[in-house]
């Protein structure tokens, strides 16, 4: 739900649990008697990254109709497993909302984050 939750829009969001995507994410077409997405909170991802310790690329639960990598992929948010996201969310606690920025081509020159847009003047 954290994903698809629009209060968390263009903001990186750290999930602090030790593996995410073993359950998988259920179908995202289903909708309840009231004409919302009976599993999210809106129809598509509003977080503009996803940062997890550990990923499980194989996800088993009933309700669960497709891995969570293959919902970020369809979104074109990008997604990073391998990191100590205890250790971060300590940083964040000590220091407030962080600027960050997912870099995937190291080869280019990093951002100049003064000029950067913080989500804290929103």
């Amino acid at each position: 739900e954290n994903l698809s939750d629009p209060s968390y829009q263009g903001q990186i969001l750290t999930v602090t649990t030790p593996m995410v995507g073993n359950y998988g994410v259920p179908d995202r077409s289903a909708i309840d008697e009231f004409g919302l997405p009976a599993y999210f909170e809106s129809t598509k991802i509003h977080c503009a990254g996803l940062l997890v310790q550990d990923y499980s690329h194989h996800y088993s639960h009933w309700k669960a109709s497709s891995s969570l990598g293959d919902w970020l992929k369809e979104q074109g948010v990008p997604g990073i497993c391998g990191l100590d996201t205890r250790l971060l969310t300590k940083k964040i606690r000590d220091k407030g909302c962080l600027l960050g920025r997912i870099e995937i081509d190291l080869s280019v020159p990093g951002p100049d984050f003064a000029k950067m847009a913080s989500p804290n003047s929103r």
